[in-house]
């Protein structure tokens, strides 16, 4: 909107000689605000170079300095502290692996040994959680997705006809047991990234595992629990509460029980005969 507002920036003061009711007309100063504003904005998507820079934080200006010291402030909240969930959710998308979190790590957390420290942080974190998982799975001996305890039931009834298959099943048991030099974690590390064909944004991670879960018992579990813990940022309050929604000009001074009981009346309601709500149209003024 600032951006706009500066492509017509004469229109203002047009305005201002024609409307002697108009009282708000932006200063120079105002306009010199706004420009500075909007170059700030402009590169907010390189957040961590803006605000954690010398330009902004150290501005000559005092709006500047308070401005981009409440940016900090508010981007330190999320990202002071390694947000494990969206690292390992990162980690575990067959695309990025670790790749992603050592390049981000650097740019989000200064200096170099704190974003270091936070991608051990992460890879410790990942093999805790598989070693848990993998004790859960302990004992479930697979060969090539077919579990041998059905293999040698099966065999049983054949065994005076197949000669042989018995010895067979216990020597693949006694080399299954051995434990693997490299773990299903090291393995899926130490592997290339996918890179999907076509349209990549049609990828889905959870399918990639689905088709995977043979080669990767243990992970393909762990990935079932921590993919499907949904990642937001918005507020508890904003996402809950309701009462700006019912409260307006009209119900302002309703008690507690009435706007509970008009919230979930009207939810009850609406379920009950397959309602949707409609869209609010805003009045427009005279």
């Amino acid at each position: 909107m600032l951006s706009v507002a500066l492509k017509f920036k004469s229109v203002f003061s047009v305005y201002k000689e024609r409307e002697p009711h108009y009282n708000h007309e932006p200063s120079s100063e105002d306009w010199r605000k706004v420009e500075k504003i909007c170059k700030l904005l402009k590169v907010f998507n390189l957040a961590t170079h803006v605000i954690s820079g010398d330009d902004a934080i150290e501005d000559r200006d005092s709006f500047m300095r308070e401005m981009a010291t409440s940016m900090k402030e508010k981007f330190d909240k999320y990202w002071g502290e390694c947000n494990m969930v969206m690292s390992l959710a990162c980690v575990l998308d067959p695309r990025c692996k670790l790749h992603v979190i050592k390049f981000c790590f650097p740019l989000i957390y200064k200096p170099e040994h704190v974003a270091a420290e936070n991608v051990e942080k992460v890879k410790n974190t990942l093999q805790e959680m598989h070693d848990e998982y993998a004790e859960k799975c302990h004992g479930e001996t697979i060969i090539s997705g077919v579990n041998t305890n059905s293999l040698v039931a099966s065999s049983n009834v054949v065994s005076s006809e197949i000669s042989g298959i018995h010895e067979m099943l216990n020597m693949v048991r006694e080399k299954e047991a051995i434990h693997p030099t490299k773990s299903e974690l090291e393995v899926y590390l130490d592997e290339s990234a996918y890179i999907p064909e076509g349209n990549s944004k049609s990828f889905s991670a959870l399918e990639w595992w689905k088709n995977n879960s043979l080669k990767f018992k243990v992970l393909s579990k762990m990935v079932a629990d921590i993919l499907a813990i949904p990642v937001s940022t918005v507020a508890s309050e904003s996402s809950f509460s309701a009462g700006g929604r019912v409260i307006d000009g009209y119900h302002s001074r309703l008690n507690q029980e009435s706007i509970e009981a008009l919230i979930c009346g009207g939810d009850w309601l609406r379920n009950k005969y397959g309602l949707k709500k409609k869209p609010k149209v805003l009045e427009q003024e005279d």
